[in-house]
Parts: C-alpha cells; structure tokens; sequence
C-alpha cells in the first residue's frame, strides 16, 4: 500500500483524505512511477470541487514527476530507473506512487531537476500552446495576459517577452505589481483598482489588442472582448474566478468580427507526437533561457488541504508542489 489523496465527494479542499491505497496491477502499457514531486495546479481544485466533474471516489492531481520502478510488459520505450513526467489524465499524482501510461509520460533531460519536471509540464505545456498555437504571437505585438504573478504567468509572460511581445500584464492586488514584472510584463495593471480595457486603450495608443489570454474567466471576461480591435482573438483557458456565464455570438463576437477560443491542455496534446514535441519545446525553453523557473513553495503531500487552501486564496504567486 502507499499514501495518497483521496476524494470520496467533492467540495471544499477538506474533502481530501490522506489515506492507505492498494495500486492496480499493471496492464502491459503501464508504468509503476515513485513520484519525486508533485505538482499543484489550478484544474486540481477543478477537479475537488467539482467543477470539472471526476467519477468518484477517485485520486486527484495530473502533474508529478518521477523515476520508473515496474515497466509492464508492452512498454519499450521506457526502462526501469528512467526519470519521467506528465501532466495528463488519469488523475491520481497526489501519491506516493502511481500507475500511469507509457503513452502519457516523457523523459527529463539531465539539466531539469525532478521539482522544475513536476511544475513546469502542465505550466509550460499550456504556455507553448497559448502563444505558438492557440494565438501564435509576433515581434513587436502587444498581448494581455491576465493573472500575470501566477504559476502560468510566471512562464507565459516571460517566454512571450523573449520572442518579443510587448506584455500587458494584470493583477489583482498592488503586492502582485512587482511579481508581474519581474515576470517580464512592459506593463502591469491592478483590475481591482482600475479599468484594464481603459489602461489598455491609453498603451496601445487606442489600437487595442490582436489577443487576450485570460485564465480567470467570470470576472474579466466581458472586459477583456473590450480590449480586443477588430478581428482579435479571445483566447479564454481557464476560469479561476468562476466560469463564464454565456458567450453570445450576436452580443459578444459580432460586433467586431472576434475569434472565441476554449482550449485545454487535452486539445493540443491529442497526439503523443504532440505531447512529445510540446514537452522538448519547453524544456528547450528553459536550456536556452527564455524563461526561468522559482518554485514559490512546497507542501508535504499530506498537506495538500492547506496547498489547497492556499492556491485559491491567491496566496501562491508562483509554482508550487507537494513533496510525498
């Protein structure tokens, strides 16, 4: 048996249970992995709450880094003692150890530690498909990225900056302002304090934006279709303030010609070739210093209520990961 998270119902973070598990035996394309570190992420609270349903009772987490100690007897591309991570369902990293598919896991290069590994796939994978392929970006364009002192932000941004973007930033508190620039946000602005779409207007000179990123969901989102010119893109990935109520076509994307994406990690990692090619592209991103990685906190795996906790008070203005 091993030590893991458990929710038998969803909830608030006390709903879950650090518990003995009896793991599955392997099928012949899984991998026993003894997790190193795990990651924490926003679509684990999702997941908890309900949000984002899961069958119960079930494991929670999707990001976890590790060393393989049980291959089953399908698996060849992977031997026992290789280092790997994912990022993907099946659910079930808060744990000591896991059984995963061999199609879902990649190897870490030697210069990444396996703490970088099990925050920087989920962050950096959906980073690489916002601004190359949700919204492929250009020198010299401005973007708007909203959350820009979180755990996404912390990559996105400073990636964005290095294929040079000019970064509009936002926050929602003024003890965020430097996170958000050090970052590599141009410019930062407090939504609570002021108007973005109007701060937006005066940087960009009144030629508004080709795109806007936004995590947060209910709370920015009619704000943010402001902020777009003419045939600009609503790139909408995630809804940490609540989700979005209703986007309509006549109200919302008419009125200037406006694209309305929803994309998940899911959409653009279909393929393993995808994942495989998305996951080089952002550990070569980080060999070659186009953003850079400080892990804000870690928690023992048996505190992931407090992680939890922590994450949704907006305490955590970084990556962060369980240690089991």
């Amino acid at each position: 048996m091993v030590k893991a998270i458990r929710i038998t119902e969803t909830g608030k973070p006390n709903v879950m249970k650090f518990v003995d598990v009896d793991l599955k035996k392997l099928a012949p394309n899984e991998v026993l992995i003894k997790n190193k570190a795990v990651g924490l992420n926003y679509i684990d609270v999702y997941h908890r709450s309900g949000t984002y349903p899961l069958p119960l009772p079930n494991g929670i987490g999707l990001e976890a880094a590790g060393v393989i100690e049980e291959i089953g007897s399908d698996v060849k591309e992977f031997k026992i003692g290789d280092r790997i991570t994912h990022a993907a369902a099946p659910p079930g990293s808060y744990s000591e150890k896991q059984v995963y598919p061999q199609e879902k896991i990649v190897k870490i290069p030697d210069y990444i530690s396996d703490e970088i590994a099990s925050c920087i796939m989920l962050k950096g994978i959906t980073s690489e498909y916002l601004i190359h392929r949700a919204y492929a970006v250009k020198k010299g364009e401005f973007i708007l990225f909203h959350a820009a002192a979180g755990g996404v932000g912390q990559v996105l941004c400073q990636w964005a900056k290095s294929l040079g973007c000019k970064v509009i930033g936002t926050v929602g508190s003024d003890e965020k302002i430097a996170i958000a620039k050090e970052n590599g946000c141009d410019f930062v602005i407090n939504y609570s304090k002021e108007s973005f779409s109007q701060k937006v207007k005066e940087i960009t000179e009144g030629k508004m934006l080709k795109v806007v990123y936004d995590g947060v969901g209910a709370k920015t989102f009619e704000e943010s279709l402001d902020c777009l010119a003419i045939r600009g893109t609503m790139v909408s990935f995630g809804n940490a303030s609540g989700l979005i109520d209703k986007v309509d076509p006549k109200k919302h994307i008419a009125p200037k010609g406006l694209y309305f994406t929803r994309p998940s990690i899911a959409h653009y990692t279909v393929t393993r070739e995808e994942l495989v090619n998305s996951a080089n592209t952002v550990f070569e991103a980080i060999k070659t210093n186009k953003f850079k990685i400080k892990i804000f906190k870690k928690f023992a795996l048996k505190d992931a209520v407090t992680a939890h906790e922590e994450l949704e008070a907006r305490k955590l203005t970084g990556p962060a990961i369980l240690v089991p």
